[in-house]
C-alpha cells in the first residue's frame, strides 16, 4: 500500500459542472505534490460525474465517487473526512478554487511551523458566478498565530465565521476526527472550527490563497430567507457559554449582551420548538429583571447602526457565514 499522502484534498459537490473543472485543475496545479484529491458528487443530475471520473483517469491522485443517492451537504463533507488518508485536511468546494500555485504548499507550512495549531487559514478573494473578483474578506487582517480561546470568544461574540469557510482553512485530521455536526446547516463550519480550536490555535496567513464564488445556488441564500441563522446561533451559543464564563475571554457585560441579543433574534425568527424554547430558557437564566430592562434599552438604541453595519456588508459581499449549496 502507498504512503500516505501529506494533504488529503476534499470536493465534496453538488450541481456544480460549470465549475468544477476549474476547482479540479486548481488543486492539480499546486506546486505541493504530496496530496490526494478526493471528489465526491452527491447524486448530481447535471453531468458532474463525468467531469469528475474525467479528472480520476488522467490522474492518479484524483479519486472520485459519485453518491447513489443524495446524502446531503454535512453528511458529504464527512463522507469525505471519513475517506481522507493525510495528516492535513483541505476542503475546496465545487464552486470555488485555489488562487496560488503554491496554496496547499503555504498553508501547509504554517501548520508545520506551528506545533499548537490546529487550523490554518487565509484571506479570501471573493469572486463572481463568472469568475470576476469582487472583493477581499480578510476579517483576522493580521498574519501570525491566534491563540483557540481568545478566537472563539471573537466569532461567538461577533455572530461571525472571521475564519473563513472550508475553501479557506486546512486542518489537521486527527484533530477533526469528530466531523461536521449535521444537525447544522448554515453555521456547520463555524462550529467546526470553535471545535477544533479548544484543541490548539489558528495561524493565519492575510494573503487571499483560494477563490469563493458567489451565486444564487449556493444554500447561505435560501437559508437567509428561511432565518435558520438566529436557531443555529442559538444553539453555538449554549454549546459554548460555559466555555466564554471566563471572565478573561469574556467580560460579564459582553456575555449577558451576548445572551440578550442571541435570545431577542432567536424569539423573533426562530421555530417555536420545544428544544428552542428549551435553549432560550438556558440562556434566559443568565439575566436578572434589572439586567434585562437595562440592555433592552441598549439594544433599541444601537440596533440601526447594527442594521445598517449588516447591510452594508452584505452589498459589499461580505455575509457572515456562507456555505455551497448540496
Amino acid at each position: 500500500m502507498p504512503d500516505d499522502p501529506k494533504i488529503s484534498v476534499l470536493i465534496p459537490t453538488y450541481r456544480y459542472r460549470d465549475f468544477l473543472s476549474a476547482a479540479i485543475e486548481s488543486v492539480l496545479a499546486q506546486d505541493e505534490g504530496d496530496f490526494e484529491l478526493i471528489i465526491s458528487d452527491d447524486a448530481s443530475a447535471d453531468g458532474s460525474a463525468e467531469i469528475g471520473r474525467l479528472h480520476a483517469r488522467r490522474d492518479r491522485r484524483v479519486r472520485f465517487h459519485a453518491q447513489e443517492k443524495n446524502l446531503g451537504m454535512v453528511a458529504n463533507w464527512n463522507w469525505c473526512l471519513g475517506q481522507a488518508r493525510g495528516r492535513y485536511v483541505k476542503f475546496l468546494f465545487g464552486d470555488d478554487r485555489l488562487e496560488s500555485p503554491g496554496t496547499l504548499r503555504r498553508l501547509a507550512a504554517l501548520l508545520d511551523g506551528e506545533p499548537g495549531a490546529v487550523l490554518a487559514a487565509s484571506a479570501r478573494l471573493l469572486l463572481s458566478e463568472q469568475s470576476q473578483p469582487l472583493n477581499i474578506r480578510d476579517d483576522l487582517r493580521r498574519r501570525g498565530v491566534y491563540p483557540g480561546p481568545h478566537l472563539i470568544a471573537r466569532c461567538v461574540f461577533a455572530e461571525t465565521n472571521l475564519i473563513g469557510g472550508p475553501s479557506a482553512v486546512m486542518f489537521r485530521r486527527a484533530a477533526g476526527a469528530r466531523g461536521f455536526d449535521p444537525a447544522l446547516r448554515q453555521m456547520v463550519d463555524l462550529e467546526m472550527w470553535l471545535h477544533l480550536l479548544l484543541a490548539g490555535a489558528l495561524v493565519y496567513e492575510p494573503d487571499p490563497l483560494c477563490g469563493l464564488r458567489r451565486h444564487p445556488r449556493q444554500a447561505t441564500v435560501a437559508n437567509r430567507q428561511s432565518h435558520v441563522g438566529p436557531t443555529e446561533n442559538l444553539v453555538i451559543v449554549n454549546r459554548y457559554i460555559g466555555y466564554l464564563s471566563d471572565r478573561r475571554l469574556l467580560p460579564p457585560v459582553k456575555l449577558r449582551y451576548l445572551c440578550y441579543r442571541c435570545l431577542h433574534l432567536s424569539r423573533k425568527r426562530a421555530a417555536r420548538r420545544p428544544e428552542i424554547l428549551a435553549l432560550e430558557e438556558r440562556l434566559s437564566t443568565r439575566l436578572s429583571l434589572g439586567w434585562r430592562c437595562a440592555l433592552f434599552l441598549f439594544w433599541r438604541a444601537t440596533r440601526p447602526l447594527l442594521k445598517a453595519t449588516r447591510r452594508f456588508r452584505r452589498s459589499d459581499g461580505l455575509d457572515p457565514v456562507t456555505t455551497p449549496a448540496g
